[in-house]
């Protein structure tokens, strides 16, 4: 049952971070604000990781780029700021709503706006569809069709 056990605990999922032990600042609250940018940065070289995950090099880096910025005494705000003037706006995985990518922003909730607008004018004129346009049964349709119904 024990070996069960182990290995179950073994094949669990856990959450791996990339921080070496050397990149840990001595200050838990320090040490807590830098884990908490990392998870708003993007390693640029594994793309779907933050750089707390991520193993590649660039990552360690701007691990450890983000720790010498709060030593330094920087807020929170201005280390990110340091980091995309230093790597670019794409290290942010939520981008900043202004200038350019305000398009991006904007895109979705338009998309949506227009998509509901559309379904609503199709809804609309299916409702509103002349009577005309269906078929009048004859007279003589009728009679046959109630001698069917009939039988």
């Amino acid at each position: 049952m024990r070996r069960l056990v182990l290995l179950i605990a073994l094949l669990l999922p856990v959450a791996a971070f990339a921080v070496q032990p050397d990149e840990v600042l001595p200050d838990a609250a320090a040490e807590a604000r830098a884990r908490e940018i990392s998870q708003k940065l993007r390693c640029p070289v594994c793309q779907g990781e933050n750089i707390d995950e991520s193993n590649a090099p660039i990552s360690r880096d701007l691990r450890l780029y983000v720790r010498e910025r709060i030593v330094a005494g920087d807020s929170n705000d201005q280390v990110i700021d340091a980091v995309v003037d230093r790597f670019g706006e794409f290290v942010l995985f939520e981008p900043r709503a202004q200038g350019g990518n305000l398009v991006l922003w904007l895109a979705g909730p338009l998309a949506l706006l227009l998509a509901l607008l559309g379904a609503w004018r199709f809804l609309r004129s299916r409702a509103t569809a002349c009577p005309e346009d269906a078929q009048v049964l004859t007279q003589a349709e009728r009679d046959r069709l109630d001698q069917i119904m009939r039988d």
